[in-house]
């Protein structure tokens, strides 16, 4: 979402300390991670090299988490108790890593002046917030409901409680007149913490199986509330009664 808007000012937030050393990483050189990843092909070979390697700087931290977010098994990341990545290869179909010229415009909008990137639990954000100001939230999917496979894996990660202490933000950051969109399963339970916000759903194609006969098709929501969706809502009410309006008159 940040790098399809391109804000001028905004905060980056994740509770995943890998993942935000590598927004840092991107933003201070990345040159130095494109040269370690230049050369690097991914293969079950060179997967396995990677996945053994221990960094010996943020830049190369970076470029190994990039690396093995390709190569592994639908770029899922995640480590064991003791900190270890445990993602399987992934067979990719392709050698291709990353497009250098995209990647170079992403650093350059991490870049500025205004962009802070934090780590951080997501109710932090919240003293921040002002009126007006956009929220995209993107938990960790409920999971227990969709018996996608990895129930434990992400309910230690991110549980039920969060996902109350998610919706319940994301209510008082409407209050204050932020525009706030979310993400998460389409399951009854979830709709349900978000009473009093729009809501659309749709379905795509699970990725959580290896062999494409066996991926199912899942149901995703949208939720969000503010006052640029009131507005943008009024106006499509509007548009709708006046072609509503322009047809019966056309009829009559």
């Amino acid at each position: 979402m940040f790098f399809h808007l391109g804000p001028e000012r905004a905060e980056i937030s994740d509770a995943s300390s890998a993942l935000i050393a590598t927004y840092k990483a991107v933003r201070i050189d990345p040159d130095a991670i494109l040269a370690f990843l230049r050369h690097l092909r991914p293969d079950r070979k060179s997967f396995n090299r990677i996945r053994r390697y221990a960094p010996s700087s943020k830049t190369d931290a970076a470029a190994r988490f990039i690396f093995l977010n390709k190569a592994c098994w639908n770029g899922l990341y995640r480590v064991n108790s003791n900190g270890i990545f445990n993602v399987p290869f992934g067979w990719p179909k392709t050698d291709f890593l990353l497009d250098e010229s995209n990647f170079l415009e992403c650093s350059k909008q991490l870049h500025r002046r205004a962009i802070s990137i934090r780590c951080q639990d997501f109710e932090e954000i919240a003293p921040r917030v002002v009126a007006n100001d956009f929220i995209f939230l993107d938990p960790p999917y409920v999971t227990a409901h969709n018996m996608n496979g990895f129930v434990d894996w992400n309910e230690s990660l991110f549980g039920w409680d969060d996902q109350i202490r998610l919706a319940k933000m994301a209510k008082t950051l409407v209050d204050l007149g932020a525009n706030v969109l979310i993400t998460n399963a389409a399951h009854a339970d979830v709709k349900d913490l978000y009473t009093g916000f729009g809501q659309m759903e749709y379905e795509r194609s699970s990725t959580l199986a290896a062999n494409l006969r066996y991926r199912r098709r899942t149901s995703e929501a949208i939720f969000f509330g503010g006052p640029a969706y009131q507005t943008s809502k009024l106006r499509y009410l509007k548009q709708s009664r006046n072609r509503h309006a322009r047809s019966e008159h056309r009829r009559g």
